[in-house]
């Protein structure tokens, strides 16, 4: 009860703070100085009320910042509030000296920049830690024009790291009773396949056929963190029209591909197809929660439905089509193929049966030697999705021709889907071979149309 009433008395400080705040006249637009004079105060207090107060001023000041007092603001965090050289030396040369506990931890500290513990007190505001994720990706938009911030990006990551680890993320079902506020950010976070309107929102959370987890976190209220959503099918989906306009087929299970409507009983699934990952904060970029959340909804719908077998993925192919005007343009590749790509330049040439099915012989293999062969300067699979899907244990299973026709879909993986299967049983082994080895774990046909994207190169048949 104590505990409570503590915390209840630091939240009103805080709440009559901002109200007071609120109620006088603000006639000038602050400046950097102003928010580092706040940011000093608050780092040289010593109650914890007193803390709040000024943690809710230095932040509220923030907000009213033009862009040009956040870029100064920031060049004065990076210069300003770094770790001293002087006290680092003296930690070190007493470490040097003693190689005990006491000076290690001295060492620590002393190495530590005080952005860090201004993060921290920060912190201590309501709201603060929606406040600094909102910070950040200030930064991230500045880093880009002074790469010279990146240590203040490194502070950010590394208290992100602990503040939204596993341990503090909260998995909850999104459905058409999920509170507005809550369904109105879904639809403007979507990042994969643009929600059209509610009855759209409603297809995708309504039906008995569909699932939604996101991820939230205690401190930041009802901002998810990032959101999958999820088609209950018959079989591994190869389009994603039909899953967004509310209809399945059945390619896997034998019947021929055409569409009926969504499944009326979930125990008649055996697929759970993940087809939209969304990641809703841009400040949080780079923190990790999407190999949490697929594992965690994984388990869940395990739960819930003990039939299902397979766990899939119905994934984009974004800069395919990018890689793939390239090799088009590649004089070293042999005239035939090249020749054939260039049927890519006619409007509607999916709609050409002669050149589709050219076209189809063509790119699904160079698709798989794209995402199999090529690499980024780290070694890792070029493709984003790829490296994301792999690096969690997932295998590249399937390459899927016109999973996607729309403007978005041949815009950016010449109209390809990729299924990425995740078998429970192989994705530690997966992982560690991924992560040791770059390794890409692939299904026996995509490896076969790798195979023949070498021999297409080569000017070889593939007969």
């Amino acid at each position: 009860m104590n505990m409570m009433f503590l915390q209840e008395l630091f939240n009103n400080i805080t709440q009559r703070d901002a109200l007071l705040r609120r109620r006088q006249p603000e006639t000038l637009t602050p400046d950097h100085r102003q928010l580092v004079k706040a940011c000093q105060a608050l780092l040289e207090s010593d109650g914890e009320a007193s803390s709040i107060a000024l943690a809710s001023r230095a932040l509220a000041i923030y907000q009213r910042l033009s862009d040009a007092e956040k870029s100064s603001f920031f060049a004065r965090l990076s210069a300003d509030f770094a770790a001293e050289p002087g006290p680092i030396d003296a930690a070190y040369a007493s470490y040097h000296e003693a190689r005990d506990n006491d000076s290690l931890q001295r060492l620590f500290e002393a190495c530590e920049p005080r952005r860090q513990e201004l993060f921290r007190r920060l912190n201590l505001a309501s709201d603060g830690t929606f406040e600094l994720v909102k910070m950040r990706e200030d930064l991230l938009r500045l880093l880009r024009e002074q790469p010279e911030l990146a240590a203040i990006d490194d502070d950010f990551g590394h208290l992100f790291g602990s503040w939204f680890n596993r341990g503090f993320l909260m998995l909850k079902r999104i459905d058409w009773n999920t509170p507005a506020s809550i369904l109105e950010k879904i639809i403007r976070y979507e990042a994969v396949h643009e929600i059209q309107d509610w009855n759209d929102l409603r297809r995708r959370l309504d039906a008995r056929d569909r699932r939604c987890f996101a991820f939230f976190h205690p401190a930041i209220g009802d901002e998810p963190l990032i959101f999958v959503e999820v088609a209950l099918h018959k079989g591994l989906p190869s389009r994603i029209q039909p899953i967004l306009s509310g209809e399945v087929s059945g390619e896997m299970s034998g019947e021929k591909p055409g569409n009926k409507k969504g499944l009326n009983d979930p125990d008649d699934a055996d697929t759970a197809a993940f087809f939209g990952i969304s990641n809703c904060q841009t400040g949080l970029r780079g923190i990790s929660f999407g190999n949490f959340l697929i594992k965690q909804v994984v388990q869940e719908l395990s739960q819930e439905l003990p039939q299902l077998k397979y766990f899939v993925t119905l994934s984009p192919v974004p800069g395919f089509a990018q890689w793939l005007q390239a090799q088009r343009d590649d004089e070293q590749l042999p005239q035939p193929l090249r020749q054939t790509l260039k049927a890519l330049e006619k409007p509607a040439w999916h709609q050409d049966k002669a050149h589709e099915e050219q076209l189809k012989a063509a790119i699904r293999p160079l698709a798989a030697r794209y995402l199999v062969d090529e690499k980024n300067s780290h070694g890792l699979p070029l493709n984003p999705v790829a490296r994301f899907h792999l690096g969690n244990g997932a295998e590249l299973h399937r390459i899927n021709w016109l999973g996607d026709t729309s403007v978005k879909g041949f815009q950016q993986g010449a109209g390809l889907m990729v299924n990425y299967l995740y078998v429970l049983d192989d994705i530690e082994h997966n992982h560690e071979n991924y992560t040791a080895k770059a390794t890409v774990a692939c299904s026996n046909e995509v490896r076969d149309l790798a195979r023949r994207a070498r021999k297409l190169a080569k000017g070889e048949t593939t007969k």
